[in-house]
């Protein structure tokens, strides 16, 4: 776990046991295992007519149903824009949040980015000149190829005035 600008930190599922009992905000990026156990599916994934198919809020933790997909076409723009909402939210509120996915590579660390895009931590140009600036707060970031293409697609979206 490693804190990127104040009191937002970008992580692996293996910091959630350490940050439990302290007072922190959640942002599981990862289906497996939060999401599921949360509502409580079996088989390969959640009932797409779910009301939290996508996402499921519960007091200071957002349960994301994202896997680390091959093709930018799985990543749902509703879902990552909630995410960077829920972020906002929570670091006003006075939280430390923490942002994870499964291994704090790809997921987790990509959402960061466009948070810290979007609210103009990283005030740049190119994605390929925020990733550079990005690296030198969480060296670990290396984004699957569906991810970064959602990254990338979406730039626009996230690089503009308010």
């Amino acid at each position: 776990m490693k804190e990127i600008i104040k009191n937002l930190f970008v992580g692996n599922e293996n910091d959630v046991g350490e940050v439990e009992l302290r007072e922190l905000a959640i942002v599981h990026a990862c289906k497996e295992p939060f999401h599921r156990q949360l509502l409580g599916y079996t088989g390969r994934g959640a009932p797409k007519d779910h009301p939290e198919y996508l996402w499921a809020e519960r007091k200071n933790r957002l349960y994301m149903n994202i896997v680390d997909a091959p093709k930018s076409i799985f990543f749902d723009k509703g879902m990552i824009d909630k995410a960077l909402d829920f972020i906002h939210e929570k670091l006003n509120q006075g939280f430390k949040v923490l942002v994870h996915c499964n291994e704090g590579f790809s997921r987790s660390p990509s959402i960061a980015l466009l948070y810290l895009v979007k609210h103009k931590y990283i005030d740049v140009d190119t994605l390929e000149d925020a990733e550079a600036e990005f690296l030198k707060l969480y060296p670990e970031y290396n984004p699957g190829t569906g991810m970064r293409g959602f990254v990338k697609e979406n730039w626009n979206c996230y690089n503009t005035p308010f």
